[in-house]
Formats: C-alpha cells, structure tokens, sequence
C-alpha cells in the first residue's frame, strides 16, 4: 500500500466529481487523434519570480500578469500563461509520480501550471472552470544529471522548511521538457484542493532523466515549519481517481 499524505487522509471528494485526476494511462486504451496539433511552448526566463515551500511541495512561480511564458496548439483553443511548476515524489526510487503508464510509477513528476488568460481575468477564476487550466505533466526517471536542473537544487536547501520563499530569479522551464513531441491528453482535474475540474492535461510520453543527488535534494526538504518536529517532504502525491468515461487521446500512434 502506497503512504497517504495527510492532505488525502479526509475523504476528500468533489461530490460527483466525474473527472478527477491523477489516473493510470493505459497505453493500449489510449486514442490516437490525428488532429492533435503540435504543443508550441515559449517561455521568457526572466517571468520566474521565486520558490516557495507550501508545506506540500515546492512551487516554483512566475510573473503571469502578460503573455510573456505562454503555450499555445496541442489539445488547446487558446493560448496559456505559465503561473507555477512543481513536483511531486516518493521516499523510495519505486513509486512518486502521480500518473502511472500502464500501472507503472515514475520516482517523480513535474507540473507546468497555466491558465486561460484569453478567457478569464484572473488565476483564481480559471481554476473554477472547466477549460480554465492547462498543466503539463513530465515524468522524471533517474540516470543522467540534468544540467538544466541543478541552479534550482542548488536553490532548495534555502526553502527547507514550510513558508520559506526565496527570490529566484532567470530561469527557463523549457530546459526541463522533453524534446520529443509526443504526448497523451485528457480532461482532468487539480490534484491538491480545492480539486476542482479545471485542468487539460498534457502528459509527456517521454521522461526526462536526473540523478540520484538530485532527487535527493527535493527529499531533503520539510513538510514542517522552523520549529516544529521535522518531517521530510517526500510521498506528496494524490492516489490515482477512477477513469469513468473519460477518453485518453494520444497525439502518436
């Protein structure tokens, strides 16, 4: 049995809730659509603000106030403004991610978080509706080092406790997608409260690779505030969500 964070011990559902997320994609089940555009990402590296420690992982967040870090085509109508990235992992190397590809666990995951600016006025609305949000998932696996990475594990350790926030300024998330274009997309929700089913998902059939040191440093940091009883931030992913009638569409054959 996986470890539940305490965030999902409650019963915590959106009554009714028909698309929630994180779920298995099961590769065989999954639809090709031939007319799934290409995702166009562009970001400027000097739209990244800071890093914070919530208490659940560590958010990485940029200046969304105009379309300077955008994404537009794949699965999209309109074009999408970065607000944050984030991760998710485990205590071991065995399970973290929270997709799963045929039931099988990455050690971690990465989420882009965007918004429908075109549409809505603020973050806050767009989370409450059901185009509003578009979030690139990449699963992470362990083996090179990721160059690309290091200048924010390098960053951690200042964010070590809950509520920290640090400057971190110049930095181009871009470094951290694969480059092959593949991806699976289906409509999803957020996957910490208030869970609403806001979200595209865009996950990225490619992993990229970082290692061991790496991904020790993300296990390095703490759920807990200075003071308190230390509890190391690890397991900070929400079990998979039934997949009801929801079709997986897959821009590869």
């Amino acid at each position: 049995n996986l470890p539940v964070h305490p965030l999902w011990q409650s019963p915590l559902t959106i009554p009714g809730g028909t698309r929630q997320s994180p779920i298995n994609i099961q590769w065989r089940d999954s639809v090709y659509d031939p007319f799934l555009k290409p995702l166009k990402i562009s970001y400027d590296p000097t739209t990244c603000l800071h890093i914070w420690n919530n208490g659940y992982s560590f958010l990485v967040e940029f200046d969304d106030s105009t379309d300077r870090s955008i994404i537009v085509g794949g699965p999209l109508e309109n074009q999408y403004r970065l607000k944050q990235f984030h991760f998710h992992w485990g205590a071991i190397n065995e399970w973290g991610s929270e997709h799963t590809v045929d039931s099988k666990f990455y050690p971690a995951e990465l989420h882009l978080v965007h918004w429908n600016a075109v549409v809505y006025p603020t973050f806050e609305e767009a989370v409450m509706e059901g185009n509003g949000l578009a979030v690139i998932g990449v699963f992470l696996k362990l083996g090179a080092h990721h160059e690309g990475l290091q200048p924010l594990v390098d960053a951690l350790p200042a964010v070590k406790h809950k509520d920290t926030v640090i400057e971190f300024d110049v930095f181009d998330p871009s470094c951290l997608i694969p480059s092959c274009p593949d991806y699976w997309t289906y409509a999803g929700s957020l996957t910490t409260p208030p869970l609403t089913e806001s979200v595209t998902w865009i996950i990225k059939k490619k992993p990229i690779e970082i290692d061991e040191n790496q991904l020790e440093a993300f296990r390095m940091l703490l759920f807990t505030s200075d003071g308190e009883e230390e509890k190391r931030m690890v397991d900070n992913f929400r079990p998979l969500q039934p997949l009801m009638n929801r079709t997986v569409r897959s821009s590869f054959q």
